[in-house]
């Protein structure tokens, strides 16, 4: 039963996902408009054939800037996610590993930094440096490295004892070689999980923060910039807002299934 759930959620997330990225990628070579382009007599036009889902307030295409949009979001959850995974396996294998006053010392400055928000420990790095798509994809990669810094010291403490890891010292193993080459293929499956969840959250963080005016910055599109750009709208032009809402709940959806798709 386990695994027919598992299985659902696999295809569901993979489709979900899918809708959203493919076009992502296909923006590279091809959008029905110009993202940028601007059309005074389109202004929040709605659905029709020239504009499948209508205009926004500038008379840009919004199917096209949905397609550009969602690149830039998903650029920033890969780059978000990239720096909390990198960066925690690394401190998480050396805490989990060695353990100790190391481990001590790590946690201890990782619970501090987890105590506090995302959100938070992003607003105030980018009430430092400054807004933009790169502060942010920093901001939240930094504030994402505890939660994968604990999960990896757990896999690392639960592993480093065992028999394997013993002769593997035996056979004159350097502790390097142990801790990425012995012991994180173990850990990967659990990291991989939490690496979707990553996702899902480094999307909502995203569009949050672009929703808010301090992500990404015009003429850069992002979904959040989107919905930010249609609140004015809602009433008189809902589609304006409706198909970027659509296009976050799809992304963040698929990945969560994915996640639970990939757990063990």
């Amino acid at each position: 039963m386990k695994s027919k759930e598992k299985r659902f959620n696999f295809i569901c997330g993979s489709i979900l996902t899918a809708i959203v990225v493919i076009p992502s990628i296909i923006s590279l070579f091809y959008t029905p408009y110009s993202p940028e382009m601007m059309d005074a007599s389109s202004k929040l036009a709605g659905v029709s054939m020239q504009h499948l889902l209508g205009c926004d307030n500038f008379g840009r295409d919004v199917f096209s800037r949905i397609m550009v949009g969602s690149r830039m979001t998903l650029l920033i959850a890969c780059g978000t996610v990239f720096i909390g995974v990198f960066l925690g396996t690394i401190l998480g294998a050396a805490a989990g590993y060695f353990g100790g006053l190391l481990d001590e010392f790590l946690m201890r400055i990782n619970d501090a930094v987890f105590a506090f928000p995302s959100i938070l420990l992003a607003l105030v790095f980018i009430s430092l440096f400054g807004s933009g798509k790169y502060q942010v994809m920093i901001a939240l990669g930094i504030a994402f490295i505890p939660s994968y810094a604990r999960i990896v010291r757990g896999e690392f403490i639960k592993y480093r004892n065992m028999d394997y890891i013993q002769s593997a010292r035996l056979a004159g193993a350097g502790n390097f070689r142990i801790m990425f080459v012995h012991i994180l293929p173990n850990a990967f499956p659990v990291l991989l999980s939490s690496i979707m969840i990553g996702f899902n959250n480094a999307v909502l963080a995203e569009a949050s923060m672009s929703f808010l005016g301090i992500g990404v910055q015009p003429p850069d599109a992002s979904l959040g910039r989107m919905l930010s750009e249609a609140q004015t709208y809602i009433f008189s032009a809902p589609t304006f807002a409706l198909f970027p809402g659509i296009a976050i709940i799809m992304m963040v959806l698929g990945f969560s299934l994915l996640g639970e798709a990939w757990k063990r």
